[in-house]
């Protein structure tokens, strides 16, 4: 598991690539937070398009920097889902709050 920050304006965009599991959930946790910390962060932009696999833990991470990331005014979105992390979203209800994109550049648009 590997993940991978960069910063378009006041965007933070998180690149995931591996398995969001229990086993990575909190590391990825403690670095998104540490990121939105250090940086003028106001939206945040999950890449998911090299998750290969996702559980609930993974949910838990997303909704947790959501909440966050909402009581700085700002905006989250997803892109790159597959199908397998899509269904996840879909079932746990998060497609309807949390926006999901085809890619990056969709996504910093519609911020």
């Amino acid at each position: 598991m590997q993940i991978k920050f960069s910063n378009k304006g006041t965007t933070l965009i998180v690149g995931i690539n591996g398995e969001l599991d229990h086993h990575s959930a909190e590391y990825i946790r403690q670095k998104v937070d540490g990121e939105i910390i250090k940086s003028s962060t106001k939206n945040v932009i999950f890449d998911l398009s090299n998750v290969s696999f996702m559980d609930s833990s993974g949910i838990g991470v997303i909704i947790g920097r959501y909440k966050n990331i909402q009581k700085l005014n700002g905006k989250t979105a997803l892109t790159g889902l597959n199908e397998h992390v899509k269904r996840i979203f879909d079932m746990a209800g998060l497609l309807k709050i949390i926006p999901a994109y085809g890619n990056v550049e969709s996504a910093l648009k519609n911020f």
